[in-house]
């Protein structure tokens, strides 16, 4: 039969969508054609397949060859699809049954020596595959990655001969036998909260911020240590479970970050310059590519110098924000991105970086604070100043180190333990009737919380926004119930929007 049907797939945001590639051998002038939308990188397969036959000593046919990259409506990109081509031309040649073709989805570049080069997003190919129950051939340089999807029958390859053998049944390829998962552990080298000399309370807020997932923003001079408590976050925060580990391993693959056993289930920590613009934060392109907010998922996003971002650039996360994840669309592309990440952010309260050194009036100030937009602050649980120590506590205080990272990530992890086993998310996550049912108040809790809203003149999301933070006080307290002490520590992390309200009053 001079038709063979064989399976590969393309990349689609951190989707991999079968792709179906028919090939028939027909008499007539030899011709090579590739139809189903292919853009430029794989209409040139037909010269790098060609050469890799020759070379690889394979009769190439003298027939007219048409390959059908189904759907045709779906644009297909890149070197991926080399290897799917080959084996199907050459199994409608009649030299590799094509039962065994059924059993298998192919993925790799050819070089003109028959020899596998390695592509980029393999893990969500290996997911699909998987979800398939069919057996993945990849080049060698990606089956490490490949196989941090669990049972999979992953076999790697290094030439176009190798693969011919195995499908015939002369020389089968070997399964790639996955790395035993290694939890990371602590450096002794890595950041430690006993680094950070005094700020008890920034220090509580960071860890508050770990337990319940919230966003928080560090305000005060330079040197405070804003971007010290920022670093420290992720060594707070508890290890990523594996369902989190490949979803954030799969962006990382699309964006052809380098993955190992060693590195996967590191929580991601990215901290672009505030020089970034907002495709590079979000994603974008033609086609869509996932921003440094989707790398960040289930880990940091820092943002340091937050006032030096431009505000139109900040206004974008407004959304990622409260719904996890990024919808990217241009006019043939559209992609949707994962991007639920923890916010930290840094910032001076004044041009000057300090209000207190005289140097600039209340006017100034409040333009400067401007640049940050009120429904952008909104979505920041915790605000939190960071003032300068006095000079007759340093000492003191460096003879206090306070806890140590691993002392103050034991209570964020019964923390979370106790927001997992009452609802399955994180109190960060709370929306409607969550709030409802698990960050009840008594009547008159709920008359002093109202009041004092009111009284700082912020919003319902602000309240709603204070409620989680109290929930997360109270449960790092394992107490069932939110009392008005959680509330008013609460309220006492919205320092940004205090001082605004002072110097407009001003």
């Amino acid at each position: 039969m001079s038709l063979a049907i064989v399976y590969s797939r393309a990349c689609v945001g951190i989707n991999a969508p079968l792709i179906t590639v028919e090939v028939h051998l027909s008499n007539g002038l030899p011709a090579f054609h590739i139809v189903g939308l292919p853009e430029a990188s794989v209409r040139e397969a037909r010269d790098r397949v060609r050469s890799a036959l020759i070379n690889a000593n394979f009769e190439f046919p003298a027939k007219k060859i048409i390959v059908n990259l189904a759907p045709a409506d779906l644009p297909k990109e890149g070197g991926r699809f080399d290897l799917a081509i080959a084996i199907g031309i050459v199994a409608a040649a009649g030299q590799i049954p094509l039962d065994a073709l059924t059993k298998h989805e192919f993925v790799g570049e050819l070089a003109l020596s028959g020899e596998l080069r390695a592509v980029g997003g393999i893990l969500p190919f290996a997911m699909a595959c998987k979800a398939h129950d069919r057996a993945l051939i990849v080049p060698k340089n990606n089956a490490e990655e490949a196989v941090l999807i669990k049972q999979l029958d992953c076999y790697p390859a290094q030439h176009l001969g190798e693969v011919y053998h195995h499908l015939v049944g002369q020389s089968r390829l070997a399964l790639f036998e996955p790395a035993p998962v290694v939890q990371p552990k602590r450096d002794i080298e890595q950041p430690d909260m006993q680094d950070i000399v005094g700020q008890v309370a920034a220090k509580r807020a960071l860890e508050i911020a770990a337990a319940g997932e919230h966003h928080i923003l560090f305000t005060g001079p330079p040197g405070t240590g804003k971007t010290m408590l920022a670093n420290r976050l992720p060594g707070l925060l508890p290890p990523l479970t594996e369902q989190q580990a490949i979803e954030t391993a799969a962006v990382a693959s699309i964006s052809n970050k380098p993955l190992s056993p060693h590195n996967w289930l590191e929580r991601p920590y990215r901290s672009p310059h505030h020089t970034s613009s907002a495709v590079a934060l979000v994603g974008g392109g033609s086609v869509p590519r996932p921003g440094e907010i989707s790398l960040a998922h289930h880990g940091v996003l820092f943002l340091d110098e937050l006032t030096e971002f431009d505000r139109k650039v900040l206004d974008v996360l407004r959304e990622p924000l409260e719904s996890g994840e990024v919808c990217i669309s241009r006019a043939a592309r559209q992609a949707t991105f994962p991007a639920r990440f923890q916010l930290v952010a840094a910032m001076n309260p004044s041009p000057t970086g300090d209000i207190n050194d005289g140097r600039t009036s209340s006017d100034v100030i409040l333009r400067y604070l401007n640049r940050l937009s009120g429904p952008f602050l909104e979505r920041i649980d915790l605000q939190v100043e960071v003032a300068r120590l006095p000079s007759k506590q340093f000492s003191e205080q460096i003879q206090n180190q306070g806890e140590t990272t691993e002392i103050i990530q034991q209570r964020v992890m019964q923390a979370r333990q106790i927001q997992m086993t009452r609802a399955g998310k994180t109190n960060s996550n709370y929306h409607g009737n969550d709030l409802k049912h698990h960050c009840q108040l008594s009547s008159a809790d709920r008359e002093f919380l109202e009041s004092a809203v009111t009284k700082l003149g912020l919003s319902i999301r602000s309240y709603h926004r204070i409620l989680k933070v109290a929930r997360t006080i109270a449960d790092l307290a394992q107490l069932p119930n939110i009392e008005r002490a959680h509330l008013a520590e609460a309220m006492s992390y919205r320092a940004l929007e205090r001082l605004i309200k002072t110097l407009r009053n001003n």
